[in-house]
């Protein structure tokens, strides 16, 4: 095995772990959006593990679908929702949350296997990640608002990390990457890593900051 596979197995099983576990901690906070989002990460992450080592083409495949989902609405729809416990003090019932998880795989299956949409597709990833990063945006805002320039700023890091991401993966291949796009996944998902575990903490941040302190009692 070379450095560079070695490379990129660790740099994925950080992904891996950061999906699982920061995903379990929303899911503790029963915020089911962020929580299964988080974990789909995870999941997609080990596929391409999987393939990694092995070489198994439907891991491969398997981690490309969930990869398009969380692109085109995990992140811009599914994350933006789930914050919006804390933001707008909305909070979707559990038939909503089926209902958005539903409607996002159809979206995805369109993404990956309708001939027709696949010239626009680069391009819609990109509005998607276009619409999240105003939302990131704003949540630094409002972190900046309560105090929490740290968290605020390590949103803007991880906005702009995200987005070199989301343009070389579509429109940039790094020279001497390989056709599986080694060298690109290794710095990805680190990023992705990164970034996971970042908003994990700015909504925690957030959460507490806007959270009211409970009544004293009178004595």
């Amino acid at each position: 095995m070379d450095l560079k596979t070695i490379l990129f197995l660790l740099s994925d099983l950080v992904l891996i772990v950061s999906g699982y576990l920061y995903g379990w901690k929303f899911l503790r906070k029963r915020n089911y959006l962020l929580g299964l989002e988080w974990w789909i990460v995870g999941f997609s992450a080990s596929n391409l593990f999987v393939f990694g080592l092995t070489g198994t083409k439907l891991c491969y495949n398997v981690s490309m679908f969930l990869d398009a989902f969380s692109r085109a609405f995990g992140f811009p729809v599914i994350a933006v929702v789930g914050t919006m416990v804390i933001t707008h003090r909305y909070r979707p019932s559990a038939l909503t949350d089926i209902v958005i998880f539903v409607l996002s795989f159809a979206g995805a299956g369109v993404l990956m296997y309708v001939d027709a949409v696949q010239a626009a597709k680069p391009w819609f990833y990109l509005l998607m990640f276009a619409v999240f990063a105003v939302y990131l945006v704003y949540l630094a805002v409002r972190l900046l608002r309560v105090g929490e320039r740290r968290n605020a700023m390590n949103l803007l890091v991880i906005l702009a990390t995200s987005l070199t991401i989301a343009v070389m993966d579509d429109f940039y291949r790094l020279p001497g990457d390989d056709a599986d796009k080694t060298l690109f996944f290794t710095i990805a998902m680190a990023v992705w890593a990164y970034s996971i575990c970042g908003y994990y903490y700015a909504y925690c941040a957030l959460e507490r900051a806007e959270t009211p302190p409970p009544l004293s009692r009178k004595r």
